[in-house]
């Protein structure tokens, strides 16, 4: 892993400057100040790695599961549109298989490592691998709230069921990529040279599949949400958690190309880079959504204004079954 190897590295350098002050018998007191003052720095920046690490794992998975559980909670999907869970079940897919292939095809790593020979090693991780899988499988559970009757809830005819066109054509042409590619590699080589078109270049595929997918996804959601003039049905919990884990994620994807000394490792790895940004910028828009433009208490007022013209309409009815004439014997 990188952090392991720049340790290696700086641990070196350290007992290099030792043995220069350690040399220069007036000077051993300092030498042994510039080691601790190293020492303590190099477990700082280890520390604050894997923290960042563990803490935008930890809040880019949790994030998946408030959209399922408020769709559960009002037994409908009304207010979220299918075509966000819909591209992140084809998305994801294309972020898990990229991500297990990056640790445990030994061809695709020799691939990585020729084409970035001063970052050899890819910067993902087991912990990426598990974020794609509980993704996958939570975009799944949230796609099937869409289907009422697989849950046991009551149909209603104004809940948006079909994903639109351009998201389907989106889809298509995704596929259709991923078999291009496919097809060019099969039809070149081996695919095991680096050099030219190699299997490597279908899991770089893959990765901008999933990167031109999480453009498009929330766009549709966004321009409903400007058009209801509300967020009612779409959990802004789970874009506040989303935000954080993006920050998170940013800073330590640049901390380990600093660690190897070697900036390459964001452009050797662009779903990651690029999936951050994104993310942050339209966690943006549904945050000020949510808390500037429409409000937090829309929700409340639209249950309210329910509520009372249900009644209203129970009044009504109530009204119309009662006799115009009442009869004077009944008191």
């Amino acid at each position: 892993m990188p952090i392991y190897r720049f340790t290696f590295s700086l641990m070196h350098h350290i007992c290099s400057i030792y043995s220069i002050q350690l040399s220069k018998m007036h000077d051993i007191h300092t030498g042994w100040r510039v080691v601790s003052c190293m020492t303590r720095l190099l477990t700082a920046v280890l520390l604050q790695a894997l923290w960042l690490d563990l803490l935008h794992r930890l809040k880019w998975t949790v994030s998946f599961f408030p959209q399922a559980i408020l769709n559960h909670s009002r037994r409908t999907t009304q207010g979220m549109l299918p075509d966000f869970p819909l591209l992140n079940v084809f998305g994801f897919g294309c972020y898990t298989l990229s991500a297990l292939l990056f640790l445990y095809s030994s061809a695709i790593r020799d691939q990585y490592a020729v084409r970035h020979p001063h970052s050899p090693e890819p910067t993902v991780r087991f912990n990426d691998l598990a974020f794609g899988t509980i993704a996958f499988l939570m975009s799944i559970v949230c796609y099937s709230q869409f289907y009422p009757r697989l849950w046991g809830w009551e149909h209603k005819p104004n809940v948006p069921r079909h994903a639109l066109r351009i998201t389907l054509a989106l889809i298509s042409g995704g596929l259709l990529a991923l078999c291009v590619v496919f097809a060019i590699i099969s039809a070149g080589s081996n695919g095991n040279d680096a050099t030219k078109w190699s299997w490597i270049d279908l899991v770089y595929c893959m990765e901008y599949v999933k990167l031109a997918f999480t453009i498009f996804k929330y766009i549709p959601q966004t321009i409903s949400n400007f058009r209801r003039k509300s967020t009612l049905g779409w959990s802004i919990t789970q874009q506040l958690l989303d935000f954080t884990g993006g920050v998170l994620s940013l800073c330590q994807l640049i901390i380990d190309s600093s660690l190897q000394n070697d900036w390459s490792g964001l452009s050797g790895n662009p779903l990651k880079f690029g999936l951050a940004n994104i993310s942050l910028v339209f966690d943006i828009i549904f945050i000020l959504q949510h808390f500037v433009l429409f409000g937090p208490v829309e929700e409340t007022t639209n249950v309210k204004v329910s509520e009372n013209v249900a009644e209203g309409t129970g009044n009504r009815l109530r009204d119309e079954r009662e006799p115009l004439l009442r009869n004077p014997d009944s008191g």
